[in-house]
């Protein structure tokens, strides 16, 4: 499949699952607009694209505990484009201590800033670009800890709460968006493997049933979402934990 039609927007893309997402969307056509907390780690994401040939790449700064950054970076993109295809939602402070009096004040209101609130915010900003898109689709990085239920993670307490608070805001998103045309979709992997795009290591990755889930699969079940004709709502992705 290809993605020379789609213009994509991807936060926290300055490593990690970010980068993967928009050097593998990148590579198969997509426009890419990134944003990372600071311009340099965006624009280190953006020239490795571009050496890899396709130069519709775009590098923004944007902290997601900032309205304004956020903002922004919203204005920004719009400067280069009228409409966007795909927002994805990837970014969101990880925490780590099952001891809720493990982190700092500051710790937690970042986590949870982060998280739930940068993630309604890339959201409402981003909204008129969506909407002028024939077809737009939000794509939501939730994580198991959004799960009710779910405890397996060492993730700290307040990590849990930034990902309840996104499940809570996609799952009312995507009932009052479909009637404008917006799909929403959210995945909620557990702890996953994320090798390098970018060497072997990516087709040497174990994915056998017995294996932990890979960086590849969730990049085909966003690719697999995006690409469904517009009758085809696939509102969530969950996975079994090994």
């Amino acid at each position: 499949m290809r993605f020379d039609d789609h213009r994509v927007v991807i936060t926290a893309a300055g490593r990690d699952f970010g980068r993967t997402l928009a050097i593998r969307l990148a590579d198969l056509g997509a426009e890419v607009y990134l944003s990372a907390r600071t311009l340099a780690a965006a624009e280190r994401v953006r020239d490795e694209i571009r050496g890899r040939g396709n130069q519709r790449v775009h590098a923004f700064a944007c902290d997601l505990t900032d309205p304004a950054s956020i903002r922004g970076f919203a204005a920004g993109v719009g400067r280069h484009t009228g409409h966007i295809d795909v927002l994805i939602n990837n970014g969101s402070r990880y925490l780590a201590g099952p001891d809720l009096l493990s982190a700092s004040d500051a710790d937690v209101v970042d986590t949870i800033a982060s998280g739930a609130t940068g993630t309604v915010l890339t959201v409402k900003h981003f909204l008129p670009l969506l909407l002028n898109s024939a077809q737009p689709d939000v794509v939501t990085m939730v994580s198991a800890c959004g799960t009710p239920g779910h405890h397996r993670s060492d993730a700290h307490d307040s990590f849990y709460a930034a990902k309840g608070a996104q499940a809570g805001f996609v799952d009312i998103l995507s009932k009052r968006l479909r009637p404008r045309g917006v799909r929403v979709i959210s995945l909620y992997p557990p702890d996953f493997d994320n090798p390098d795009p970018l060497t072997e290591e990516w087709e040497t990755t174990p994915r056998g049933a017995e294996d932990a889930l890979t960086a590849q699969s969730l990049v085909d079940c966003v690719l697999f979402a995006v690409s469904q004709p517009r009758d085809c709502f696939i509102k969530a992705f969950h996975f079994e934990q090994v």
